[in-house]
Order: structure tokens, then C-alpha cells, then sequence
């Protein structure tokens, strides 16, 4: 999984400073509000409204349209759409398997614009079931290393619960069941290490190794998925090496 996180840890990075940063903001002002709707509004009682909001903060959202959003999640005011959670399966090009997960409040636009995104890029919907087995729901918290030791990070969460702790070069990844996300990421709290984002994920159980031509398919794939409104996360199966990230830039 190394070379899938760094690409993904690397993409989000560039995310928040790029000109897709209008849909970022986007994508985690809805977080707040169906959050705050699932779980109430209080951050201190709801840990996945609490995660929502810091990643939020770290990504620059401002202040007023985070709490806008807490708000009308928590029916403080007015104007909250009625989100729903919809996930659509496919194959993207080399056989890589791909989940998208949309948050939605029209499920038809939602369908044609993942549709399209697919078919222009290589890609096919499938059927529901097709390829989520081949991934599992798994708590992924990434923090900054600051001259940490992976031991030292390890050593801080793994009473919590923490599975794994894989090193990504700037950053760790810490991974444990996604029931444990809360416990592991106030693990890391109360040892004093700061963390960038602790989100339930999809990770593969299997991977798709690509080369140059494959990755550079597989990301447009990608990119063009995330840019429908719609669509909050897209999990895939692939892994791509670090001289593969390189070339492919």
C-alpha cells in the first residue's frame, strides 16, 4: 500500500493549494453537516463531527463556514440539504478495481455524472458487490513525522488499537479496524504528536501494480471522478512504485 498512500498523501496535499481547492472546501463542508446531522452538534460528544471540522481548519476553511455548516447540521439553521451516502463500484483501466462514495442529495445526478466520468476514462460501472469485497473499512489516521521514530509512534497507539504503521516519507500512516479510529487518534493526542486527518477509509486487500502508462489512466480516472460535485472519496486497488510516481510526476 506504500506507494498508493504516498500518491494519495501527496495528491491531498496538493488539493488544498491548487485551483481544485473550491471543491475541497466543498467536500468537507458537507463532512461538518452530515456529521453534525448523524451525531449531533457538539464536537466534544460527536469524534467524527470533531475529525471533520480539524481536517477542515488544517485544509484553511474559514472559521464562519465551518460553524455555518455545524449549524445547519444540527438544525441550528436553516438551508441543510438532505445528504444521502451512495456508493457506485467499477474498473477503471488495467482491471483496477474502484469505489466511489458520493454524498448526495439527487441520486440520478449523482449516477450520470459517475457514469460519464467512467466511460470517457477507461472506465465501466458495475454491478453492486462486483469489487467492494476486495476492500475493507479500516480507521486511517496520517500524521506529520517531526522527527518521530515509527517505533515511538507505534509505541503511542498500539494499546489502541493501531494494526499498522507504515511510513510514507514526510508522514506515517497509522491503520487499525475502523471502530478504533477514535481511541487510536486520542492515543496520539494524549502523547503530545499532532495528526493531519484521522478518516474511515476503504483500503485494498488486493493491489493492481501499474506502470508509468497505467498509473498516468489510472489518475485521470481518478481526477475526473473527483471532480463531480457529487463524489467525496474514490478508493482503488492499485499500487505504483516510487520510480513510477516520479516519471509520472
Amino acid at each position: 500500500m506504500s506507494g498508493h498512500s504516498k500518491w494519495a498523501t501527496t495528491k491531498h496535499k496538493k488539493a488544498a493549494i491548487d485551483a481544485k481547492r473550491g471543491k475541497l472546501f466543498a467536500r468537507l463542508i458537507k463532512n461538518i453537516e452530515v456529521a453534525a446531522r448523524t451525531g449531533g452538534g457538539d464536537p466534544e460528544g460527536n469524534p467524527t463531527l470533531f475529525d471533520a471540522i480539524q481536517k477542515a481548519k488544517r485544509n484553511s476553511v474559514p472559521q464562519d463556514n465551518i460553524e455555518r455548516a455545524r449549524k445547519r447540521g444540527a438544525g441550528e439553521e436553516a438551508g441543510g440539504a438532505d445528504w444521502q451516502t451512495i456508493m457506485y463500484e467499477g474498473y477503471g483501466p488495467n482491471g483496477v478495481a474502484v469505489l466511489i462514495e458520493c454524498l448526495t442529495d439527487n441520486k440520478n445526478r449523482a449516477a450520470g455524472e459517475v457514469r460519464t466520468a467512467l466511460t470517457r476514462n477507461n472506465g465501466t460501472l458495475a454491478d453492486p458487490g462486483s469489487v467492494a469485497y476486495l476492500f475493507n473499512r479500516k480507521g486511517v489516521v496520517i500524521m506529520p513525522k517531526n522527527d518521530l521514530a515509527e517505533d515511538d509512534v507505534l509505541l503511542a497507539v498500539l494499546d489502541a488499537g493501531a494494526e499498522e504503521v507504515n511510513d510514507l516519507g514526510e508522514s506515517f500512516e497509522i491503520v487499525s479496524e475502523a471502530t478504533d479510529l477514535v481511541d487510536v487518534r486520542s492515543a496520539l493526542q494524549e502523547a503530545g504528536y499532532d495528526y493531519e486527518s484521522a478518516d474511515a477509509s476503504f483500503l485494498p486487500s488486493v493491489n493492481v501494480p501499474l506502470d508509468a502508462d497505467g498509473a498516468k489512466k489510472v489518475f485521470k480516472l481518478i481526477d475526473a471522478l473527483e471532480d463531480c460535485d457529487d463524489v467525496q472519496n474514490v478508493y482503488a486497488n492499485f499500487d505504483v512504485s516510487d520510480e513510477v510516481l516520479a516519471e509520472v510526476g
